[in-house]
């Protein structure tokens, strides 16, 4: 398990660069953090770091956004699944078989639908220590 502290986007960017680093294709991101903690902002460090081009935006109505770079990256936001199963109408077997990085925001949703190792990121934010304060989890779940 690895702990960051961020203060500022800047500070995000970097640790999902450090991250991005770390990848390698077929991993399966569950993401954790309550509205406005920073989750998209992480998948925009994470895609440009991956040297993608294009502006990445959460897919809350369209559920997942495709891009391509040195990974492809599969960015989920399930905050309107209303049931699980809803993920397979889309495709998400799929995904987890496409060798690229899958990313899902709002990850609480589906838990039951997680492949048995992944990496779980936690933001949360501490107004104590600042507006733009975040305090980043990252770690790997074998189950």
């Amino acid at each position: 398990m690895k702990v960051y502290e961020s203060y500022c986007c800047a500070d995000t960017a970097a640790i999902a660069a450090e991250f991005a680093a770390g990848l390698e294709g077929g991993e399966f991101v569950a993401m954790y953090g309550d509205l406005g903690a920073g989750k998209t902002a992480f998948v925009q460090g994470l895609a440009k770091a991956l040297g993608i081009t294009q502006h990445v935006t959460s897919p809350t109505f369209t559920i997942v956004n495709e891009y391509e770079g040195r990974l492809p990256l599969y960015h989920f936001d399930v905050y309107r699944i209303a049931d699980p199963e809803e993920m397979y109408e889309i495709g998400y077997e799929d995904y987890l078989d496409a060798g690229g990085v899958c990313i899902v925001e709002w990850s609480e949703l589906i838990e039951e639908l997680f492949p048995k190792e992944y990496i779980k990121i936690t933001i949360d934010k501490d107004d104590d220590k600042g507006f733009d304060y975040r305090r980043i989890i990252i770690e790997r779940v074998c189950g």
